[in-house]
């Protein structure tokens, strides 16, 4: 009896192998993907049975700037003295489809207020992660190195003070010193009135205002945007920061106690050299996987970011839509925050089940 090649039964197993390691990445991904959508309702869900516990729009921005008869006239226009189900059923139904309907206070479509001001919070968001990944990265890094030793214990600290300090306190603390005392970064807004003037007259304009000075090729405009950016950048920036630096060492300095890690230390690679190029990367795989979290910490800390900074984006605007009650315009505005954090974790998810296989099972 004829004995079967050993040879010629492995690629099936290889292949069996292949496809189910494929299969399970695109079932991971798949079932990701669909939970952006419950994910989505329940937010939404929570934001409106919030704006109206504490009654009808209307009341709540109008009550006492109308009459009786007129305020009861524009809540039956609005719709709102039907049952609180219908509606939620309506409001739902609305923003499946893009309708957030019109806020109160100055009448404008929901969705051309997130289209004008939201290219300015994700603007802020992106030079914050810059900043977060330019400081907690290094700085995690260099804890892990120089381990229970001073230099550990101060970033530590700093660290602590990174993300247990209030981001309106520390953008106050860096307009006083750079924008008062120094005088060498402006104290608000995205870029100066000339600036904003050339910007504007663009044809193709983005509101990212630092793709819009690019468009406009003067190094004095893409100067001074970014130079408007410093601050709030920082200010919102450090936040994150001190979260990437405290999981930067703690994971770095589980990888150098690895047998691989060893075994390149037995070989006479010095420690900088394996924090460097033996640790690095495997250490950095819980800081994707955290930075979904962290779009959501730094999209929240850009309200009082942009507060303090007159930075003129959803969070400044969601404040004043608070300040004057016009629940509409914050359903709306909450709700994009919401696809943004839920699209953001599932993108985070695909990389890290691309560079880590353990995820996807």
């Amino acid at each position: 009896m004829a004995t079967p090649d050993p040879a010629s039964a492995a690629p099936p197993v290889t292949a069996r192998r292949s496809a189910s390691s494929g299969g399970g990445l695109l079932r991971y991904l798949i079932v990701r993907f669909l939970l952006i959508i419950p994910t989505i309702f329940i937010l939404v869900t929570l934001v409106f049975v919030l704006m109206r516990s504490t009654g009808d729009p209307i009341t709540a921005a109008q009550g006492g700037k109308l009459t009786a008869a007129e305020l009861a006239k524009r809540i039956h226009d609005a719709g709102y003295d039907r049952p609180i189900l219908v509606q939620y059923f309506e409001y739902i139904g609305q923003v499946f489809t893009g309708n957030f309907g019109n806020t109160i206070t100055d009448n404008r479509p929901v969705t051309e207020v997130l289209y004008t001001y939201g290219g300015a919070t994700l603007e802020l968001a992106f030079y914050a992660l810059i900043v977060a990944f330019i400081v907690g990265i290094p700085l995690g890094m260099v804890a892990a190195y120089f381990r229970d030793n001073a230099p550990d214990a101060f970033l530590r600290i700093f660290a602590i003070l990174c993300y247990a300090t209030p981001v309106f306190f520390a953008g106050l603390l860096l307009k006083l010193i750079f924008a008062v005392w120094l005088h060498v970064l402006p104290v608000a807004g995205r870029a100066s009135t000339g600036a904003e003037l050339q910007m504007q007259v663009l044809p193709g304009k983005t509101g990212i205002y630092l793709i819009d000075a690019f468009q406009t090729g003067n190094p004095d405009v893409i100067g001074d945007v970014l130079s408007h950016a410093v601050l709030p950048g920082i200010a919102l920036g450090l936040l994150t920061a001190g979260v990437f630096l405290r999981l930067v060492r703690t994971n770095l300095i589980g990888t150098l106690g690895t047998d691989y890690v060893d075994a390149a230390r037995s070989r006479g690679v010095n420690e900088f050299r394996l924090v460097r190029k033996h640790a690095y990367r495997p250490a950095l795989i819980p800081i994707i996987t955290v930075i979904g979290l962290q779009i959501a910490l730094l999209l929240g800390g850009a309200v009082l970011t942009e507060t303090t900074f007159e930075w003129k984006g959803l969070g400044f605007q969601l404040a004043q839509y608070l300040a004057s009650r016009d629940f509409v315009a914050v359903q709306g505005i909450v709700a994009l925050l919401a696809v943004i954090v839920a699209v953001t974790n599932f993108i985070v998810d695909v990389i890290a089940a691309l560079i880590d296989p353990r995820v996807r099972y």
